[in-house]
């Protein structure tokens, strides 16, 4: 096989690599011209470049947790009855001979009586004699002393009633998961203006550490969650609990995932999942977190967050709203690390749980792939020439034949000289 032919088997081989462009070769993830182009044909994104205003918008809009799912920051007003609660009832009367003091000196201390603890029924009533059935559900302490009192005033020697919660089955806070001691515990009924981390506390407290505790609050049918580390750090999320509210506590890590060109990508493998074992981390600790970027691989120019942000935010980010559907909207942000400035954009932008890192490769490195595969294209048919070439010389060993000598070719060249090639 002559080197035209072999000069032909790579032209051939450029011309497969063009035909079928960077698809050839296997890659990690799209190319950077591809992300920047800003189209896919799958789902819609907006890329942004990383610069210190669109950090301002994602920092005045973080994500609110409860403080922001829940915008009642009051306590918890005067406690009422529920069906269900079991109360006493004190009545006094001014003087012996009334409804309820008989006559007698003597008989009986004080002037007042103690009814026996009655439950609020089912349609949230009391019996007391002499005012038939009062209403106590939905009502606190105060309302049903006056409505006893209106009730009996006529008939009894100027009359007071003491009402108090005798057993507290409403009103109730329930802390589940990992905690150390679950429990449903009542809501004091003069309100003691407990908040999350006190119900936390009253529940013996989370049971593995700060940073991968979750919290999530249901209250009215609707649910928020937020980092644990989150309750304590910002106190605006340290909500006052309700009555019916529930917490539930759980662990679950905070993660992000690295895609591409990064130092812990190796031994072939071009994606991590990678825990932040903190509260919070940023774009620069986490991309240290994943190993850096490969030096040998890696465009530092091409480094993308993938992340969902709300339309709201979007819209602040400069996205056409109308390509996108749905309350999220998905969201590259691209930064440069070739710009020694973007070292510190990175230590400002917070990661959040479940982003994605992507580096893509350098240019370099895509070329070179091209190269080793044409040198693999030219080693391979120097290789089969060689093969061809030593099929004769084997095959006379072989058999024990000699090979014939190639015919020689004579030509005439210039008078009186004649020349032989072999």
């Amino acid at each position: 096989m002559s080197g035209s032919r072999i000069g032909f088997i790579s032209l051939a081989a450029l011309a497969i690599l063009g035909s079928g462009g960077c698809s050839f070769f296997p890659v990690s993830g799209p190319s950077s011209a591809d992300i920047e182009s800003g189209y896919s044909e799958t789902v819609p994104y907006h890329l942004i470049k990383l610069t210190s205003e669109t950090i301002d918008t994602l920092a005045a809009h973080e994500p609110k947790g409860l403080a922001g799912a829940f915008t009642d920051r009051r306590p918890s007003q005067k406690i009422v009855f529920g069906v269900g609660d079991v109360i006493s009832t004190t009545i006094f009367e001014a003087a012996a001979g009334g409804l309820f003091i008989p006559l007698e000196a003597g008989v009986r201390p004080g002037n007042f009586v103690n009814l026996p603890d009655q439950i609020i029924d089912n349609d949230g009533n009391i019996s007391i004699p002499y005012a038939g059935l009062i209403k106590a559900a939905g009502r606190d302490n105060v309302q049903v002393q006056n409505d006893i009192v209106n009730k009996i005033k006529n008939r009894a020697i100027e009359p007071q009633v003491v009402i108090s919660l005798s057993q507290q089955r409403t009103s109730l806070i329930s802390v589940v998961g990992s905690v150390n001691t679950p429990l449903r515990f009542a809501v004091p009924m003069t309100g003691a203006g407990d908040r999350v981390l006190d119900a936390i506390t009253r529940a013996g407290g989370i049971s593995g550490p700060g940073y991968a505790t979750w919290v999530m609050l249901e209250r009215g049918g609707r649910r928020a969650t937020v980092p644990f580390e989150n309750l304590v750090m910002d106190a605006k999320n340290n909500i006052y609990i309700l009555p019916g509210d529930r917490i539930y506590v759980y662990q679950e890590q905070q993660k992000f995932i690295a895609f591409g060109a990064m130092g812990i990508n190796t031994a072939g493998f071009a994606q991590s999942q990678v825990t932040f074992d903190a509260w919070r981390l940023n774009l620069a600790e986490a991309v240290a977190k994943a190993g850096g970027l490969g030096d040998v691989q890696a465009d530092p120019g091409a480094v993308f967050l993938y992340r969902q942000e709300p339309r709201e935010v979007a819209l602040l980010l400069g996205a056409d709203l109308t390509r996108f559907s749905g309350p999220l909207v998905p969201v590259v942000f691209q930064i440069d690390f070739r710009d020694p400035g973007g070292y510190f954009l990175a230590t400002r932008l917070q990661m959040r749980n479940d982003d994605i890192i992507f580096v893509a490769n350098a240019h370099s490195y895509e070329a070179n792939k091209v190269l080793n595969f044409i040198s693999n294209v030219a080693g391979t048919a120097i290789a089969a020439q060689g093969a061809v070439q030593g099929v004769p010389v084997t095959s006379a060993i072989v058999h024990g034949h000699e090979l014939a000598a190639a015919p020689s070719k004579t030509f005439v060249g210039p008078p009186g000289v004649i020349n032989t090639t072999p």
